[in-house]
Protein backbone atom coordinates (compact mmCIF):
# COMPACT_ATOMS: atom_id res chain seq x y z
CA UNK A 1 0.00 0.00 0.00
CA UNK A 2 1.44 3.79 -1.22
CA UNK A 3 2.74 5.82 1.59
CA UNK A 4 1.29 9.07 2.05
CA UNK A 5 3.01 12.48 3.39
CA UNK A 6 1.04 14.88 4.90
CA UNK A 7 -1.86 13.43 3.61
CA UNK A 8 -0.42 13.99 -0.14
CA UNK A 9 -0.12 11.10 -2.36
CA UNK A 10 2.73 10.45 -4.32
CA UNK A 11 1.22 11.58 -8.07
CA UNK A 12 0.60 14.83 -7.44
CA UNK A 13 4.18 15.25 -5.84
CA UNK A 14 5.33 13.99 -9.46
CA UNK A 15 3.71 16.11 -11.57
CA UNK A 16 4.58 18.77 -9.24
CA UNK A 17 8.10 17.91 -9.28
CA UNK A 18 7.49 17.22 -13.43
CA UNK A 19 6.75 20.78 -13.23
CA UNK A 20 9.49 22.24 -11.63
CA UNK A 21 12.12 20.13 -14.03
CA UNK A 22 10.21 21.68 -16.84
CA UNK A 23 10.19 25.07 -15.41
CA UNK A 24 13.84 24.63 -14.66
CA UNK A 25 14.40 23.62 -18.65
CA UNK A 26 12.26 26.52 -19.66
CA UNK A 27 14.18 28.76 -17.53
CA UNK A 28 17.46 27.82 -18.43
CA UNK A 29 16.98 27.73 -22.32
CA UNK A 30 15.28 31.46 -21.97
CA UNK A 31 18.23 32.64 -19.92
CA UNK A 32 20.61 31.47 -22.29
CA UNK A 33 18.58 32.45 -25.09
CA UNK A 34 18.55 35.91 -23.35
CA UNK A 35 22.52 35.53 -22.89
CA UNK A 36 22.67 35.08 -26.81
CA UNK A 37 24.30 31.78 -26.44
CA UNK A 38 21.26 30.41 -28.34
CA UNK A 39 18.21 31.18 -29.92
CA UNK A 40 15.29 28.77 -28.95
CA UNK A 41 12.69 31.72 -28.12
CA UNK A 42 10.34 30.93 -31.67
CA UNK A 43 10.03 27.62 -30.15
CA UNK A 44 9.18 28.32 -26.76
CA UNK A 45 6.70 30.99 -27.10
CA UNK A 46 3.95 28.80 -27.56
CA UNK A 47 4.77 26.81 -24.32
CA UNK A 48 5.60 30.01 -22.48
CA UNK A 49 2.26 31.37 -23.41
CA UNK A 50 0.23 27.94 -22.53
CA UNK A 51 2.28 28.77 -18.96
CA UNK A 52 1.19 32.57 -19.29
CA UNK A 53 4.70 34.44 -19.57
CA UNK A 54 4.95 36.32 -22.56
CA UNK A 55 8.23 36.08 -24.36
CA UNK A 56 10.24 39.34 -24.41
CA UNK A 57 10.80 41.05 -27.29
CA UNK A 58 13.78 39.73 -29.19
CA UNK A 59 16.27 42.14 -29.97
CA UNK A 60 18.80 41.16 -32.45
CA UNK A 61 22.01 40.82 -30.99
CA UNK A 62 21.19 43.71 -28.89
CA UNK A 63 23.19 42.66 -26.18
CA UNK A 64 26.59 41.91 -28.07
CA UNK A 65 28.73 45.08 -27.16
CA UNK A 66 30.71 44.01 -30.35
CA UNK A 67 28.08 44.16 -32.37
CA UNK A 68 28.07 47.98 -33.26
CA UNK A 69 31.58 47.81 -34.10
CA UNK A 70 31.53 44.68 -36.28
CA UNK A 71 28.74 46.86 -38.31
CA UNK A 72 31.40 49.89 -38.47
CA UNK A 73 34.37 47.65 -39.59
CA UNK A 74 32.11 45.85 -41.80
CA UNK A 75 30.91 49.19 -43.44
CA UNK A 76 34.40 50.40 -43.39
CA UNK A 77 35.88 47.42 -44.83
CA UNK A 78 33.23 48.05 -48.15
CA UNK A 79 34.67 51.47 -48.33
CA UNK A 80 38.21 50.59 -48.49
CA UNK A 81 36.95 48.20 -51.04
CA UNK A 82 35.26 50.64 -52.99
CA UNK A 83 38.49 52.98 -52.69
CA UNK A 84 40.82 50.10 -53.66
CA UNK A 85 38.23 49.65 -56.86
CA UNK A 86 38.38 53.19 -57.45
CA UNK A 87 42.16 53.59 -57.36
CA UNK A 88 42.72 50.39 -59.06
CA UNK A 89 40.74 52.17 -62.01
CA UNK A 90 42.72 55.70 -61.56
CA UNK A 91 46.10 53.63 -61.56
CA UNK A 92 44.92 51.82 -64.98
CA UNK A 93 44.10 54.97 -66.47
CA UNK A 94 47.24 56.70 -65.35
CA UNK A 95 49.15 54.21 -66.79
CA UNK A 96 47.44 54.10 -70.40
CA UNK A 97 48.12 57.98 -70.30
CA UNK A 98 51.41 57.68 -69.63
CA UNK A 99 51.74 54.65 -72.01
CA UNK A 100 50.59 57.38 -74.87
CA UNK A 101 52.56 60.43 -73.40
CA UNK A 102 56.05 58.00 -74.22
CA UNK A 103 54.12 57.30 -77.54
CA UNK A 104 53.59 60.81 -78.60
CA UNK A 105 57.24 61.57 -77.06
CA UNK A 106 59.49 59.03 -79.11
CA UNK A 107 57.17 60.02 -82.25
CA UNK A 108 58.70 63.65 -81.88
CA UNK A 109 62.20 62.73 -80.87
CA UNK A 110 61.69 60.77 -84.25
CA UNK A 111 60.46 64.11 -86.04
CA UNK A 112 63.03 65.76 -84.41
CA UNK A 113 65.78 63.37 -85.10
CA UNK A 114 64.84 63.80 -88.58
CA UNK A 115 64.16 67.33 -88.93
CA UNK A 116 67.71 67.40 -87.44
CA UNK A 117 69.02 65.35 -90.20
CA UNK A 118 67.21 67.28 -92.85
CA UNK A 119 69.17 70.37 -91.37
CA UNK A 120 72.14 69.09 -91.76
CA UNK A 121 71.72 67.63 -94.99
CA UNK A 122 70.40 71.06 -96.45
CA UNK A 123 73.35 72.78 -94.75
CA UNK A 124 75.84 70.48 -96.41
CA UNK A 125 74.61 71.10 -99.44
CA UNK A 126 74.12 74.44 -99.01
CA UNK A 127 77.80 74.57 -98.05
CA UNK A 128 78.44 72.49 -101.41
CA UNK A 129 76.92 75.08 -103.55
CA UNK A 130 78.65 77.88 -102.14
CA UNK A 131 82.22 76.02 -101.91
CA UNK A 132 81.49 75.60 -105.57
CA UNK A 133 80.12 78.96 -106.69
CA UNK A 134 83.42 80.41 -105.15
CA UNK A 135 85.56 78.22 -106.67
CA UNK A 136 83.90 78.71 -110.16
CA UNK A 137 83.95 82.60 -109.57
CA UNK A 138 87.63 82.45 -108.94
CA UNK A 139 87.97 80.49 -111.91
CA UNK A 140 86.07 82.89 -113.49
CA UNK A 141 88.11 85.34 -112.51
CA UNK A 142 91.01 83.87 -113.75
CA UNK A 143 90.16 82.97 -117.17
CA UNK A 144 89.06 86.61 -117.37
CA UNK A 145 92.84 87.34 -116.38
CA UNK A 146 93.94 85.17 -119.34
CA UNK A 147 94.62 85.60 -123.07
CA UNK A 148 91.29 84.72 -125.12
CA UNK A 149 92.90 81.58 -126.79
CA UNK A 150 94.25 80.43 -123.30
CA UNK A 151 91.02 80.57 -121.86
CA UNK A 152 88.68 79.24 -124.42
CA UNK A 153 91.51 75.68 -124.24
CA UNK A 154 90.52 75.29 -120.86
CA UNK A 155 87.22 76.30 -120.89
CA UNK A 156 86.80 73.18 -124.00
CA UNK A 157 88.21 70.72 -121.02
CA UNK A 158 85.73 71.33 -118.58
CA UNK A 159 81.64 69.90 -118.47
CA UNK A 160 79.02 71.82 -120.70
CA UNK A 161 77.50 72.95 -117.05
CA UNK A 162 80.63 74.05 -115.77
CA UNK A 163 81.48 76.23 -118.93
CA UNK A 164 77.49 77.36 -118.51
CA UNK A 165 78.14 78.84 -114.61
CA UNK A 166 81.06 79.74 -115.00
CA UNK A 167 80.12 81.97 -118.46
CA UNK A 168 76.60 83.23 -116.48
CA UNK A 169 79.57 84.63 -113.41
CA UNK A 170 81.28 86.25 -115.92
CA UNK A 171 78.52 87.92 -117.27
CA UNK A 172 77.75 88.96 -113.30
CA UNK A 173 81.39 89.83 -112.60
CA UNK A 174 81.48 92.43 -116.20
CA UNK A 175 78.16 93.55 -115.20
CA UNK A 176 79.16 94.55 -112.17
CA UNK A 177 82.64 96.13 -113.24
CA UNK A 178 80.38 98.01 -116.16
CA UNK A 179 82.30 95.96 -118.79
CA UNK A 180 81.06 93.94 -121.73
CA UNK A 181 80.95 90.58 -121.07
CA UNK A 182 83.93 88.20 -123.23
CA UNK A 183 81.09 85.35 -122.77
CA UNK A 184 80.62 85.97 -126.78
CA UNK A 185 83.82 86.05 -127.99
CA UNK A 186 85.13 83.22 -126.13
CA UNK A 187 81.79 81.16 -127.31
CA UNK A 188 83.25 82.18 -130.59
CA UNK A 189 86.20 81.02 -130.19
CA UNK A 190 85.12 77.46 -129.24
CA UNK A 191 84.37 74.47 -131.46
CA UNK A 192 80.96 75.52 -133.41
CA UNK A 193 79.02 72.35 -132.29
CA UNK A 194 80.25 73.03 -128.87
CA UNK A 195 79.40 76.42 -128.67
CA UNK A 196 76.13 75.54 -130.19
CA UNK A 197 75.42 72.80 -127.82
CA UNK A 198 76.30 75.25 -124.96
CA UNK A 199 74.10 78.23 -126.25
CA UNK A 200 70.99 75.82 -126.31
CA UNK A 201 71.46 74.58 -123.09
CA UNK A 202 71.75 77.77 -121.90
CA UNK A 203 68.97 79.46 -124.10
CA UNK A 204 66.52 76.07 -122.26
CA UNK A 205 67.34 77.25 -118.25
CA UNK A 206 67.99 81.02 -118.11
CA UNK A 207 65.83 81.46 -115.42
CA UNK A 208 66.77 78.75 -113.13
CA UNK A 209 70.41 79.80 -113.41
CA UNK A 210 69.66 83.17 -112.63
CA UNK A 211 68.20 82.13 -109.17
CA UNK A 212 70.96 80.12 -108.80
CA UNK A 213 73.69 82.62 -109.47
CA UNK A 214 71.64 85.12 -107.89
CA UNK A 215 71.40 83.31 -104.29
CA UNK A 216 74.83 82.42 -104.06
CA UNK A 217 74.54 78.46 -105.44
CA UNK A 218 74.79 77.76 -108.71
CA UNK A 219 72.75 74.33 -109.96
CA UNK A 220 74.69 71.51 -110.86
CA UNK A 221 72.36 69.84 -113.13
CA UNK A 222 72.63 69.66 -117.14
Amino acid sequence: MARSYGGVGPAPRIFVLFLLVVALVVGGLAWFDYLGLIDVRDTLAPVLRLAGVQAPAKIANAEDPLLLERERLGKQGEEIDMRAEQLDAREKAVRMKEAQVQQELAAIGERQKALVEQQKSFNDLTKQYENRDANLRQVAQNLLNMPPDSAVAQLVDMSDQDVIDIFRLTDQISTQNGQASIVPYWLSKMPADRAAEISRKMIKQPAEMAEATDGGAVGSGP
